[in-house]
């Protein structure tokens, strides 16, 4: 309720849901596969969703309920079994899951601490979650593997986790130390390789200004960020600093915990040490999107504040505590889905805006490799783009593929093209349509208004006119 409802197929559900179609059928996208690889080829999820759809039989829009569902699970299991370690009451472990539903944006990262449909990056920070658990139960092994699912899944979000549980691991295991300084020798001589010949190589380069144009505005670079998203960011170390001491002069710290705290701080040096490379525009570091390490630093910090708000010696009233973020949590779930978006249902499983659906069902019958023209920003503007919902190549989804393009300069320069395209022929008029069909290989135009073309199917206001 806190994310306003489940949504099937929508955001970055853009990335992800073509890139498992691909997997069922290999006939999609013949002309979008290249920009649809180009963040595919970096994760292993599109394969695992695909696997389970095929042994399963279920359709995908079932499948990713069942995976938003169990990530969900997973993250307050994770968030419980934490606080069962660190609190002294069963209370303060359910206001700490209570406190994580209080969904909001870790500023100007393109994160969220949930998401209201299935993300990967969602379900590998669960795991990530769950690993640090498992750290406090002395449990290493278990947390080495769990971290490793987590960066077959999302490696970015994984890899805040392995900072922060290698460090931990090297301060409070002095035993795994020689093993932990042989793995990163190794470590680092095949980082190495791959930089100089191997798969970072390509990633070892200078963003130029046609690359940086198609990517756009994306807050990717934390050195323009005005002062109030630095303070926002910034404000979880001084808590866990803040409550880690509180603890440790109350003697409440456990096993396991100022290790922890040692590794979350080490994030923070990270981002520091990261700063100079994404302001010099190297790619990889700006396609690593450091500035997300405030995203476990603001659970971290969250922990922290739960205890002083629950524990502490000034109030030490846990009960009271669990109930009140528990009724701010469902007061705002219900502004969320009964005010702010009365129109959304709290689970969506399938499309939700009804011409877009049956328009879209339209288009996944016609042949595979049809090419489809619509507005640039139609997935905002319907809840899922053209591709994920319509099986269907389009010439251009604006929000999403841009943030593709920084994956691969070659596909910057495809979209900077056919957005130079787009400037100078009107995509909602017959002869713009079809100049730009012709140009790039168009079959069909999806609209909201009326057109002298050929009308080949009508869905509500919506209106598919062929373009060739």
């Amino acid at each position: 309720m806190n994310a306003a409802g489940y949504r099937y197929a929508a955001s970055d559900q853009a990335f992800y849901l073509p890139a498992v179609l691909r997997h069922l059928d290999p006939a999609l996208f013949p002309r979008d596969a290249p920009l649809i690889d180009s963040q595919a080829r970096l994760t292993l999820v599109d394969d695992v969703i695909a696997g389970v759809a095929r042994t399963t039989g279920l359709s995908l829009p079932h499948l990713f309920l069942v995976f938003y569902v169990g990530t969900l699970v997973l993250l307050a299991a994770a968030a419980a079994r934490i606080g069962g370690r660190l609190y002294r009451s069963g209370w303060t472990a359910a206001a700490l899951v209570a406190a994580l539903t209080l969904r909001h944006a870790i500023a100007k990262t393109g994160a969220n601490t949930l998401e209201g449909y299935f993300h990967p990056r969602q379900l590998a920070f669960a795991l990530g979650l769950w690993a640090i658990a498992l750290f406090l139960e002395h449990r290493e092994r278990a947390a080495i593997l769990l971290v490793a699912a987590a960066a077959a899944l999302h490696p970015t979000t994984a890899a805040w986790f392995i900072i922060w549980l290698g460090v931990a691991m090297f301060t409070g295991r002095p035993a795994w130390r020689t093993p932990m300084l042989a793995a990163g020798i190794i470590g680092a001589v095949v980082l190495g390789a791959l930089a100089w010949r191997g798969t970072f190589a390509p990633r070892l380069v200078r963003m130029d200004p046609e690359w940086l144009a198609a990517i756009g505005d994306k807050d990717l670079f934390p050195l323009r960020w005005p002062p109030d998203v630095w303070l926002t960011n910034l404000m979880s170390i001084p808590i866990i600093v803040f409550c880690w001491r509180s603890r440790v002069r109350t003697e409440r710290t456990v096993a396991g915990e100022t290790p922890l705290v040692i590794g979350a701080l080490t994030l923070v040096t990270f981002f520091v040490l990261w700063l100079p490379f994404n302001a010099a525009h190297v790619a990889l570091a700006v396609q690593l999107q450091a500035a997300r390490v405030f995203w476990p630093l603001d659970v971290f910090a969250t922990v922290y504040l739960v205890w002083w708000l629950a524990e502490s010696t000034m109030t030490r009233r846990p009960a009271a505590v669990a109930a009140l973020i528990a009724a701010l949590s469902l007061a705002r779930g219900a502004y969320s889905c009964f005010v702010q978006f009365p129109d959304r249902h709290i689970f969506a499983v399938d499309l939700q805006h009804a011409d877009w659906r049956n328009a879209m069902a339209f288009a996944a019958a016609t042949e595979p490799g049809s090419g489809w023209l619509a507005d640039p920003i139609h997935a905002a503007k319907y809840g899922s783009s053209i591709r994920a919902a319509g099986r269907r190549d389009v010439l251009i989804e604006e929000l999403k593929d841009r943030a593709i393009a920084m994956y691969d300069r070659n596909i910057a320069l495809r979209i900077n093209d056919r957005e130079r395209a787009l400037s100078v022929l009107p995509w909602d008029t017959p002869d713009g349509s079809r100049a730009l069909a012709r140009r790039f290989g168009l079959d069909y135009l999806v609209i909201d208004r009326e057109l002298a073309l050929p009308l080949v199917h009508r869905s509500g206001s919506l209106y598919i006119y062929r373009l060739r």
